[in-house]
């Protein structure tokens, strides 16, 4: 199963390539047709009850929308900022204070005195047994994934190691809120890196994201391997579409 959407995905890679490299303007364009799905399915599955179109109004308008909360207009704008900035990060090596950045732009206005740092303390995840490390332990754990995250000597497909690394970022919580949001910008920006579209997952199958992760605390990695790779799939047929408006 998962051999066949390898093969199905470099095979759509195969059909961009003509379209390779992207000038500065295409990756605008294409930057600016990911950043309302993006922001919408991550807050999404997070709970945030704002619609795609709502979404899109509140980003790019600015309004609100009635019978929603502050927090909710707030997740989506902050979302946009950190989505925004990790195209930013396209060329340069990632380090913790990146990460800290990324978290400091999505919260900076819904909790400024935890934005942009680790948590402080020691947390549970709610429905599950999980225990995230011990707060004193976060630093070191994150140095260790940016060492693996930039490791170029990996013998899996990138794809499935990107998965690995999503759940390993998840497995550390390195903050008290955010956590999903962040982890899966970092997602994004690994594939992006990597000449593929922004990962998004679609909040109907928040489920299965969930389970996918419980599951790859417990050293399955199967389930969400299968879901990076379903959505990457997708999403690339979404992009091939784009790109050939665009030329």
């Amino acid at each position: 199963m998962l051999e066949d959407f390898l093969e199905k995905i470099d095979r759509l890679q195969g059909e961009l390539a003509p379209f390779r490299p992207f000038s500065a303007e295409r990756i605008s364009l294409i930057k600016d047709y990911y950043r309302i799905g993006s922001s919408y399915a991550s807050n999404a599955l997070e709970g945030n009850t704002l619609t795609e179109s709502e979404t899109k109004v509140v980003i790019e308008d600015g309004l609100t929308i009635g019978g929603k909360s502050l927090r909710e207009h707030l997740e989506a704008v902050g979302h946009a900022q950190a989505y925004d900035h990790i195209y930013g990060l396209l060329r340069t090596k990632i380090a913790a204070a990146d990460l800290l950045e990324l978290h400091r732009l999505f919260f900076q206005q819904i909790d400024p005195e935890t934005a942009g740092r680790l948590r402080p303390r020691n947390v549970i995840i709610s429905g599950t047994d999980y225990l995230p490390p011990d707060f004193h332990q976060v630093p070191d754990l994150i140095q260790k994934h940016l060492r693996r995250y930039h490791n170029k000597k990996f013998q899996e497909h990138l794809l499935l190691r990107a998965a690995d690394l999503h759940a390993e970022f998840e497995s550390i919580h390195p903050f008290l809120d955010g956590n999903g949001r962040i982890g899966r910008l970092l997602l994004s920006l690994y594939t992006l890196k990597a000449g593929y579209g922004p990962v998004i997952f679609s909040p109907v199958r928040r489920g299965e994201y969930i389970s996918a992760l419980r599951k790859a605390n417990q050293n399955n990695m199967d389930g969400l391997r299968k879901l990076v790779l379903e959505t990457v799939y997708e999403e690339l047929k979404a992009l091939k579409r784009v790109v050939k408006k665009i030329y």
